[in-house]
Order: structure tokens, then sequence, then C-alpha cells
């Protein structure tokens, strides 16, 4: 997926513009501002997923609760990807990501949230690859998106921006806490898709 700058393109529908911009205001993985919890589950709101979001959102991560989730994002996760449609030489490549998503949840029960997030970025690059082929890769992607349906576009939308996290990590800038918030929002999403 080509990651693009933080500020919102103007693919972004007008009703949804406000939200992403308020999630990743420019300039905010760079800075020491802290994550705006409100403005991500506005976020969340918009992709039609904000009451579980909000559920989750305090459900501490080494419990029964958020372990039968997880095992629920993975199932989920694992059904979409055997589901899609590919050419015989793609098929080794549905096969590597299944193999990534168990890495990904181990990675969030020892709360590595920075790798996990990292991680999901790729596993999302890859999943939108699966779903849309190269056109995943060209810089109307978002806008393609966004003509299919607004939540599926805002939600990939949302997985082009978790490359510029790159910034943050370098400077230490997000705490667990935000990171598990914009981590969340993918896992519900897909877990609902």
């Amino acid at each position: 997926m080509n990651h693009r700058s933080l500020h919102t393109s103007n693919a972004i529908p007008g009703e949804h513009r406000k939200s992403a911009e308020t999630l990743f205001p420019a300039g905010w993985f760079s800075s020491e501002k802290a994550l705006d919890f409100a403005a991500a589950t506005s976020f969340a709101d918009a992709l039609g997923i904000g009451a579980e979001y909000r559920r989750l959102l305090g459900v501490e991560k080494n419990t029964d609760q958020m372990r039968e989730f997880l095992g629920h994002f993975q199932n989920n996760l694992d059904l979409l990807i055997q589901k899609t449609w590919v050419e015989k030489d793609d098929v080794s490549r549905k096969e590597k990501l299944q193999d990534e998503i168990p890495p990904l949840i181990t990675l969030i029960a020892q709360e590595n949230l920075q790798q996990a997030l990292k991680d999901f970025g790729s596993i999302l690059d890859e999943l939108a690859y699966l779903f849309f082929g190269t056109q995943s890769g060209k810089d109307d992607f978002t806008e393609y998106t966004f003509r299919i349906d607004s939540q599926i576009g805002l939600f990939w939308w949302y997985g082009s921006q978790l490359g510029s996290l790159k910034g943050a990590e370098k400077n230490n800038t997000l705490n667990n806490e935000s990171l598990w918030a914009i981590l969340l929002i993918g896992i519900c999403y897909l877990t609902n898709f």
C-alpha cells in the first residue's frame, strides 16, 4: 500500500475528513502530543465499530475476554485470507500471510505494541494486495476504495497511515496506551468485516 503523508487526501469525502484529521493530525507522530482518545473513538464510530471498540479499549490484554476476542480476530482474518481469489502464483502469499497472524497475537499478549502495530501494518499491506491486487500500490488507492464503500475507504486510509508511525517509533513518542488504541481500531474492524 502506498504510504502517504499524514495529511488527509482529497479523496476522503468531507463527512469523513474531520474524523480522519482528528485521529491522525498533521505532525502528531513526530511530536510529544498524546493520542486524542475521543478522536480515536469517533474514528471507530465512523467505521461502524464504535461500541465494540469502547468496550475493548479498557480490557486487559491477558484476560480470557481479550484472548477470546483475539481468537475471533484471528479466525475472521484467516477466513478473509482463505476467501480471497488469487492467481496460482499468489497462493504462497496467502499462506505466508496466515503464518504472520499468530506472531502478531503473541506480540499483543506480550504488550510489545510498537512491533505489533508495525507488523499489523505489514499484514494490512499484504491483505490489501490480496483483496485489490496491484491497485493497492497505486497512488489513487484511497480514492478507489472510497468509491467502493466509504467505510472500506476510511479503513484502508487508516491502514496507509500506519507506516507513518515509524517516525514516532524513533522518537518514542507513543505510549502503549496510545499504540493499543490505534491498533485496536484495525483489529476491531477486521474482526467484524
